[in-house]
């Protein structure tokens, strides 16, 4: 700790293809992580792209003009490669750090920036791609052996990798990436992501229950994600139908491309009583809605940490999740939730779940405190400056190695021409 106090504050450039207002992993792990290094004292600074062709600064984020990338995936967006002022001004502020958060637009120019500046470049690799080869490729054999070759050549110039769970780090190994990986779980802010306190928060959660005309006596299963394919959902829709439970409400917030066919299916099963689309919701706002939940459900297994899970937890909702290797440290079996295979786990996991209430307020203190110990956002804050300071450290080690052996290689010329 006294190190850390008696250490310059550092300057960090964040970049990001993702920033707010859109939703998803990426956006709440760099806001979180740009807050909480600012209450460490670093000044932070986010390279992000903007939602149209005209680029601008405002409050210490750089947005770069852009155009839409949706042919490829829904709402995503590529940004200019060059942008003369603005790449002067980043240059001129002189970031110590470069950390990058998404493997396009703008970590073309982490990468040039940390160059000219001969500063680190550390990345973090949030998006498992080859659970989207539906999206770019007919095969996921061929599509796998495309994103290994990527990821490699991509995560070469980089002085650090960041996996938010060892499952990613094990997939960066057989990808043969040489870089060192450091596992650093993405940290939540726990004041804001919270059970009701107050009679006015717990009354806020009956109106929202009372508005989606869910009954007093109904079990909300809560699902929030982006409505895409890889999250599974339809999985989740066709065990609801399977377990027959009329009491038991899903109520899925997000929205996205796949909403249709989300919707098509309720209709199609007839448990349109049972579901409620929500849509997209504030982000400052979602942990209202986690509150109106019993249970989280989720089939997804395209998750490299499941930011949404660990949210849950945080605001005292049990889990009922598709078993994964992402979530070993998020669903402890029996303590924080239940994982399932099929219909039939599902169905068992529900069943103790609803069948007692005491049962579910032990786990909803359980996840609580699961979360408490583990998902603070302080940490992950202070993890991340570490592996910032240890790559500064190693460059200037390189740095008085190279000058050293060229001083050394000198001196060797002088003896020589005076022998």
């Amino acid at each position: 700790m006294a190190a850390r106090d008696i250490s310059p504050a550092l300057k960090v450039l964040l970049t990001t293809d993702w920033w707010e207002p859109a939703v998803n992993g990426v956006v709440a792990s760099v806001s979180t992580l740009r807050r909480h290094l600012e209450m460490l004292g670093c000044e932070v600074r986010v390279l992000t792209l903007a939602p149209g062709l005209r680029s601008r600064r405002r409050d210490g984020v750089y947005e770069l003009g852009s155009v839409s990338a949706a042919l490829v995936y829904d709402q995503a967006r590529i940004g200019m490669l060059s942008h003369r002022r603005m790449l002067r001004e980043i240059l001129d502020w002189a970031p110590d750090v470069v950390h990058s958060h998404c493997e396009f637009s703008t970590h073309v120019w982490a990468r040039r920036i940390a160059r000219d500046l001969d500063v680190p470049l550390v990345h973090t690799y949030h998006t498992i791609y080859e659970d989207y080869t539906h999206y770019y490729s007919p095969s996921r054999t061929m599509g796998r052996k495309a994103v290994a070759a990527f990821s490699r050549k991509l995560l070469h110039s980089t002085d650090a990798v960041i996996a938010p769970t060892a499952k990613v780090a094990r997939l960066l190994e057989g990808y043969h990436v040489e870089r060192p990986v450091h596992v650093i779980p993405t940290g939540l802010d726990l004041e804001r992501l919270r059970p009701a306190r107050t009679e006015a928060e717990r009354a806020d959660a009956a109106e929202l229950r009372r508005r989606l005309r869910i009954g007093p006596g109904d079990t909300v299963l809560l699902s929030v994600c982006r409505l895409a394919k890889e999250k599974n959902v339809d999985e989740v829709i066709d065990h609801l139908a399977a377990a027959d439970r009329p009491g038991a409400v899903l109520v899925i917030v997000g929205d996205g491309p796949y909403r249709a066919e989300l919707e098509a299916k309720v209709a199609r099963l007839g448990i349109g009583a049972q579901v409620r689309f929500v849509g997209v919701v504030d982000p400052a706002e979602v942990s209202r809605w986690y509150r109106i939940g019993d249970v989280f459900v989720s089939a997804s297994q395209s998750e490299t940490q499941g930011l949404t899970f660990i949210e849950a937890l945080a605001c005292g909702v049990p889990l009922l999740c598709r078993r994964d290797p992402s979530l070993d440290a998020v669903v402890v079996e029996g303590v924080t939730g239940f994982c399932f295979e099929d219909a039939a786990g599902f169905a068992a996991g529900l069943d103790r779940l609803l069948s007692s209430s005491a049962l579910r307020a032990t786990m909803s203190a359980g996840a609580l405190e699961h979360a408490r110990r583990t998902c603070g956002a302080d940490a992950f804050a202070r993890s991340v400056e570490d592996v910032y300071r240890g790559v500064i450290a190693r460059r200037a080690d390189a740095r008085y190695m190279s000058a050293a052996l060229t001083a050394v290689g000198a001196m060797d010329r002088s003896l020589a021409m005076s022998a």
